[in-house]
């Protein structure tokens, strides 16, 4: 499948693999590096700002949405994470039962980046659980070796049994989030194969990180993976120091936010949605997890998602996670729905929102359909 491009959002492991790149060229004042990307952005900008005037976006757009109640669920090991829960908005009575769709944001972004699809689900009748991951967002920061994806399958099982214990579940993971939802399958497979009816993998990847290049070509991506993770650890150590760099080279930061986030024009507002929620993350939460996606390597977690309705959806301008890992995925899960998005980079939930709105509720039909059919099985 295939969809025409809008706009461009925020990077991931890009943007921050790239973003101490960028600061670095911005303090060594690199300002033939400022004014390319300050005329790329011109143009890219101008076109963004006309977005707005279709989309009804701009600087009055709220993204912000009032969820129906709060939470602040422990982690494992004490960390608070923040929780919120959309109750259905749609007709219900013919959804027996009832199915919650947890959504994993991935990395560096928050909740906030769901924003379309948390309101596509809810009014179509179905509970949503959404929360930041550990450091991101409005959830807490933990010890420095408490960053690494299995913990993030734990907190994800935290989350699952304090709001969502009961009942059918879909889940969905972007990026860090599906390797989160492939943490989980490891550290509580009994809840995926009792309870997942559905899930989702966006723009994500089971592993083989090492070997992206990030559309640098091999020498530069390689320099990126040896060199990105010191880098960024020295810079956590000097955080106002980064805050102020990110000022003052606004130009080459939203250049490198755009490129890494989006493969098409999108709006401001959504671009500063994206670069807002990247740079509200903090660079010892940055650093901490840079070296694990590398390392990542959860295939064998795939095998407990065998039998449930599956969606992998990616864009084919993805410089983060290529479509060759969403392809890995589809090998590893017989059956699963394989959807790749033209004109799409790392972001497709804020790049190309109806798209991803309309796989997921096809996805939830399904699941729900599944699950029904389960029950009355089971009377």
């Amino acid at each position: 499948m295939s969809s025409p491009g809008p706009a461009r959002p925020v990077g991931l492991t890009t943007v921050r693999h790239l973003t101490g790149l960028g600061l670095g060229l911005v303090a060594a004042g690199i300002t033939a590096a400022a004014g390319v990307a300050a005329d790329r952005l011109s143009k890219d900008r101008r076109l963004a700002l006309a977005l707005d005037e279709t989309t009804g976006g701009g600087r009055g757009a709220s993204y912000v949405d009032i969820p129906d109640h709060e939470h602040v669920v422990l982690a494992s090991d004490g960390v608070p994470l923040h929780v919120e829960v959309d109750e259905p908005r749609g007709q219900t009575a013919d959804r027996k039962p009832l199915i919650t769709v947890v959504l994993s944001h991935g990395y560096c972004l928050s909740l906030r980046c769901w924003v379309f699809q948390r309101r596509a689900l809810r009014a179509a009748g179905y509970r949503v659980v959404l929360w930041d991951q550990r450091g991101h967002g409005r959830s807490g920061s933990g010890a420095t070796d408490s960053y690494h994806i299995d913990q993030l399958g734990r907190d994800l099982h935290a989350v699952i049994e304090e709001v969502a214990p009961h009942g059918p579940l879909v889940l969905v993971g972007h990026s860090m989030g599906g390797m989160t939802m492939m943490a989980l399958a490891l550290e509580a497979s009994q809840i995926v194969r009792d309870r997942v009816v559905g899930a989702a993998f966006v723009a994500t990847s089971t592993g083989g990180l090492a070997s992206v290049s990030y559309g640098l070509g091999a020498a530069a991506g390689k320099a990126v993976h040896a060199f990105g993770p010191a880098a960024a650890g020295g810079l956590a150590r000097m955080q106002s120091l980064v805050d102020g760099t990110v000022r003052l080279g606004k130009d080459v930061v939203n250049f490198l936010v755009d490129w890494g986030s989006f493969d098409s024009p999108v709006p401001m507002s959504i671009a500063e949605l994206t670069t807002d929620m990247i740079f509200a993350t903090r660079m010892e939460v940055i650093s901490a997890l840079m070296p694990h996606f590398d390392r990542h390597d959860k295939r064998e977690a795939l095998t407990v998602y065998h039998g449930i309705e599956t969606l992998v959806i990616n864009g084919l301008g993805d410089r983060l996670t290529p479509p060759a890992h969403s392809e890995e995925i589809v090998r590893l899960l017989p059956g699963a729905e394989h959807v790749v998005v033209e004109n799409a980079g790392h972001v497709i939930m804020l790049e190309h929102p109806s798209v991803l709105d309309e796989q997921l509720l096809e996805l939830a039909g399904r699941a729900q359909r599944a699950a029904a059919d389960e029950l009355a099985t089971c009377s």
